[in-house]
């Protein structure tokens, strides 16, 4: 009944067409039963009590209730009242009364917690295999991790178990799993989105971070947790930050920064994904990556690593031996660190931040690769500290230096293993970032989670996000045809490609200049769907392109085929008299191509 791997966007289509939750819930709860990894989940809701939440939900999905019978998934360190938060420690557990901040956020909005994900030990790690409970694998070749601490969360996506989950970044616990199930994952700055009900690994760095299929739905259900909180100490309010709409400069790693440990294949993806962002029409920069890279040295080589302890210093001082030995051994590191230490790192991030600050003189955002390489659950346990290490290089200095980020997708190996870029900005460009993130996503999709052929969801939120308006075009107005510079002169910028609903014609007009099509719809027209661009305009440049629109054209609302619905082009029924029918070609530019041959 369910698509391969969920999507907000997809359920609620589901919805429309007298699909249950309880339905749902029932599929979800036989697919994880069925499911060969066994490390993924560390405690499940039974049916029973999914399904009677199911009855309590209302009608449908609302502007209250935007994730309406979504069902969703938390990592085993964020507090769900009733289930145990173990932070994948047995000696550690605890069963909580109330649910985190953000998860109860989620809660009101209509989404269905499934249970709790499994982790790296206290969310120490980045590669999924320090767990009692087993380690969860990629979803592409079980030999291989599944990238951490949020190892369970970004499995359960890429599985299809569930449509979004929550996982925690302090290093890059967000980032580098979505790269090693073919996910997009969103961290916030530091603060938006509240950390209570968190079990701290660096209480001053974590982040509450979100895995799903797109940067839409990643990004609107962060939206849906950001707020502020005053019993949270590090809660912040949104102070937006914008990014430039064009001429954008994007930095890139120069050669002597370039380290894949060999991996010339992930080489070659990051380098791929910087050609995309260029066709895009950003300008890449080559920067000095070293302060980004010596900063990391801190986060587990430094005085941080106190705060790993501070966290959970009663535990440890009782039951050190109950802990994984390689996270055990990486928090004893901080019993030698003295106040003075700790002094001494704050001075010494300072000063790389002062170089990392003349660095972003230089650009807007930062497109690094997510992780240089990815290894075997054997090769990653026969060597622990080493090759963690290796794939924290270019992810653990981002919260030190207080930036937000967006993890994608950048394609997969020969082996058929993925790889996975990641846009970083300052903090607060979170909104702007988002968009910038999609749009390079949608440039050249690779599907979502295990589902390499997945049409992305479409979502409108990431537009809202940057303030932008969206408009969805047909025809003349189609990047490179002969009115698209009506949208790029005035800095729009194009969203995503996608297609309408079903019920649409499409015909090419009579005595127009130059060649335009008009759209119509047809209620029970079973049609192919037509290609459409959706581009995003300021309330003020939407305003005025509208107003240049001449007859027979007008805008109303256009409905698209993941169900949504997107202001866009529609014609008068007058200038269809003597129209050619061109629905078959599926779209404007296919039959311009026609004509052109």
């Amino acid at each position: 009944m369910l698509p391969e791997v969920l999507t907000i966007a997809g359920l609620h289509a589901l919805y429309r067409t007298g699909v249950s939750p309880a339905d749902v819930l029932r599929d979800v709860t036989a697919r994880i039963a069925e499911c060969p990894d066994k490390a993924i989940w560390i405690s499940l809701r039974p049916l029973d009590a999914l399904l009677a939440e199911a009855t309590t939900l209302g009608d449908g999905p609302s502007a209250e209730k935007p994730l309406w019978g979504v069902p969703f998934a938390v990592k085993d360190n964020i507090d769900c009242a009733g289930l145990p938060t173990t932070a994948a420690c047995p000696a550690f557990a605890y069963t909580p009364s109330a649910d985190a901040f953000a998860v109860a956020r989620l809660r009101a909005a209509g989404a269905i917690l499934i249970g709790k994900t499994n982790l790296d030990q206290f969310a120490t790690g980045l590669n999924g295999t320090r767990s009692p409970y087993g380690a969860p694998r990629s979803v592409f070749n079980a030999d291989y991790v599944s990238g951490g601490s949020s190892s369970g969360s970004a499995v359960a996506v890429g599985a299809g178990q569930v449509a979004f989950a929550l996982g925690t970044d302090t290093a890059g616990s967000g980032r580098v799993p979505a790269a090693f199930n073919n996910l997009v994952g969103v961290k916030p700055t530091k603060g938006l989105v509240s950390t209570t009900g968190l079990v701290p690994a660096c209480r001053s760095l974590d982040c509450i971070t979100v895995l799903a299929g797109t940067v839409g739905e990643a990004d609107a259900v962060r939206r849906v947790m950001q707020g502020f909180d005053a019993a949270d100490a590090f809660s912040r309010a949104m102070q937006p930050r914008a990014l430039p709409q064009a001429g954008l400069r994007f930095g890139v790693l120069g050669a002597s920064e370039r380290e894949f440990f060999g991996d010339a294949e992930t080489a070659a993806l990051y380098d791929a994904a910087i050609a995309r962002l260029e066709v895009l029409g950003a300008k890449r920069v080559e920067v000095d990556y070293a302060p980004f890279r010596e900063c990391t040295a801190l986060l587990y080589g430094g005085p941080w690593v106190a705060e790993r302890l501070a966290a959970i210093d009663a535990f440890f001082e009782a039951h050190a031996s109950d802990m994984d030995p390689a996270v055990r051994d990486i928090v004893a590191g901080a019993k030698g660190m003295s106040a003075v230490d700790a002094f001494k790192g704050v001075y010494a991030l300072e000063a790389y931040r002062r170089r990392a600050d003349a660095e972003w003189t230089k650009m807007d955002v930062l497109l690094l690769p997510t992780a240089p390489t990815i290894y075997k659950v054997a090769d990653m346990q026969a060597d622990p500290i080493r090759l963690n290490s290796n794939l924290g290089r270019y992810t653990n200095f981002v919260n030190l230096l207080d930036c937000s980020a967006v993890a994608i997708p950048a394609g997969f190996r020969a082996d058929g293993l993925p790889g996975g870029v990641t846009l970083i900005a300052p903090a607060f460009a979170d909104d702007a970032l988002a968009v910038l993130a999609d749009r390079l996503h949608r440039a050249q999709p690779f599907g979502m989670g295990r589902d390499r052929a997945a049409t992305l969801a479409g979502e409108a939120m990431t537009a809202s996000a940057e303030g932008l308006l969206e408009i969805a075009v047909v025809g003349a107005h189609l990047t490179g045809m002969p009115l698209n510079h009506q949208l790029t002169s005035r800095d729009g910028i194009l969203l995503r490609k996608t297609r309408t609903a079903a019920d649409y014609r499409l015909f090419a007009l009579p005595n127009t200049t130059p060649p335009k099509p008009g759209l119509m719809n047809e209620p029970g027209f079973a049609g192919p769907g037509l290609e459409i661009e959706i581009w995003g305009l300021t309330p003020r440049h939407f305003g005025d392109f509208v107003e240049s629109i001449p007859a027979p054209m007008g805008i109303g609302k256009l409905k698209l085929a993941d169900g949504g619905e997107v202001s866009g082009f529609i014609c008068e029924p007058y200038a269809f008299n003597g129209a050619q029918d061109i629905t078959s070609f599926g779209g404007w530019r296919a039959y311009v191509a026609s004509r052109a041959g």
